[in-house]
């Protein structure tokens, strides 16, 4: 794919630091080459003409900072190459990998193995905290660290405090992130959505509020013991949730999964594969607290936390097949529903949430426009289509919610999508 525009008068957000603003730019075989008058003239001696810009956007590369991939060389639902292209036909440059993993990033191999891949995508791993993520004994850090990962993890529910309290005794980390999910397993003893009266309408079972804000008291009470340590906390999902991070003393960095911005326990069909999350959808109370919650930077960023499975997997009843729903594609167009159309966010907040805040969560350089560089995205908010399995930048994987729906708004185009699909 070759993709040469000359735009006048489209939206530009530059950076972190800039308002948008309207502007002519010039894109050359999926790189930016330049703004403004300078455009214009080189375009004409390119034979590159104009393209009506309407409301479409051009801005930095999206960054998701947490999915899971079990199986990145020999998945049927996912792998590393599918992931890399369904990534950039959705925008993203940039995926946080959790350890989770048939052959669990525990080891220095498996994060090796990995890192020799090659894309544009920046690939970012975390490693497991504990051997196997079973939260008995714990992996070798620093050896970790050296080797590639960007920060440690264990797996979507807390770890036993004692082995928490070892690891940060240790030290090893220094300032890597480490990651943990407020979430106790036996606490949440099975149940699929938040307890409240849509949960006991829908005739899941219920999900108690204690099963995040337990752990996550004990998290925030051991990032004050060790405050050095760069704690980062997974997927907040609860309006009591919210309160307590808004009022603790100390302020680690938080997730929040989109899914819960755009949906609550009110709004799905008793069919629909978005119950099927982790954490537990919340109520409508839970979702208007997390979208006042991330504009008010209690929360940092918005995670896809992508979990694919295949057709065998999701057919089986919902609270029977694995937890987490799988897609990039959809995630900007329904943030930029919910956010801007409907919560009347600017562009710059939802920017800060779902490319610049991410990239700081993982410790790294935040996604900018840049001349010669092909790290963009073309967004049209007013794009209509239908999410649909067949499309080129999906794969196998069949837990995607929304499925034959018509959406409005869709990345029309990345500069990363030459790259990757060129290792088709």
């Amino acid at each position: 794919m070759t993709s040469s525009y000359l735009f006048e008068n489209i939206q530009i957000l530059e950076n972190a630091g800039s308002s948008l603003k309207r502007e002519t730019v010039l894109i050359k075989n999926g790189v930016l080459k330049a703004f403004g008058r300078k455009a214009l003239q080189n375009a004409e001696l390119l034979g590159i003409k104009p393209q009506k810009a309407k409301n479409m956007l051009i801005a930095p590369c999206l960054v998701d900072p947490h999915s899971f991939l079990e199986s990145p060389f020999n998945g049927k639902e996912e792998n590393i190459y599918s992931l890399i292209e369904k990534a950039t036909f959705s925008g993203y440059g940039q995926l946080g990998i959790l350890p989770r993993s048939d052959s669990w990033r525990d080891q220095i191999e498996s994060i090796i193995a990995l890192k020799t891949i090659k894309s544009d995508v920046l690939i970012h791993l975390w490693g497991g905290f504990s051997l196997g993520g079973e939260g008995v004994a714990l992996s070798k850090h620093s050896e970790l660290l050296q080797n590639g990962a960007i920060g440690l993890c264990d797996d979507d529910f807390m770890p036993p405090i004692e082995l928490l309290k070892k690891g940060f005794s240790l030290g090893e980390m220094k300032n890597y992130p480490v990651l943990f999910a407020p979430r106790d397993k036996t606490l949440q003893a099975g149940g699929m959505s938040r307890e409240g009266v849509y949960t006991l309408r829908a005739g899941w079972p219920p999900d108690p509020v204690e099963s995040e804000i337990i752990p996550l008291i004990q998290l925030l009470e051991l990032h004050k013991q060790y405050p050095e340590i760069a704690v980062r906390l997974m997927n907040i999902s609860t309006a009591d949730g919210v309160s307590i991070l808004k009022n603790a003393s100390s302020n680690p960095m938080a997730t929040i999964l989109w899914w819960h911005l755009v949906n609550d326990n009110s709004s799905l069909s008793p069919f629909d594969i978005g119950w099927s999350v982790t954490p537990s959808l919340g109520s409508p109370r839970d979702r208007a607290s997390l979208i006042q919650g991330l504009k008010d930077d209690v929360l940092t960023a918005i995670s896809v936390h992508s979990t694919p499975i295949d057709d065998s997997e999701t057919k089986l009843p919902a609270n029977k097949r694995k937890k987490g729903i799988s897609c990039y594609n959809l995630v900007l167009p329904l943030l930029w529903d919910q956010l801007i159309r409907k919560s009347g966010w600017e562009v710059e907040k939802l920017w800060k949430k779902i490319s610049f805040g991410p990239s700081k969560f993982l410790n790294q350089a935040e996604e900018k426009l840049s001349l010669n560089s092909n790290r963009w995205l073309l967004f049209d908010p007013d794009k209509e289509w239908y999410q649909s399995n067949e499309e080129k930048h999906l794969t196998s994987a069949t837990n995607q919610p929304i499925k034959d729906k018509k959406i409005i708004g869709k990345v029309i185009d990345c500069g990363l999508i030459n790259q990757a699909c060129q290792n088709d």
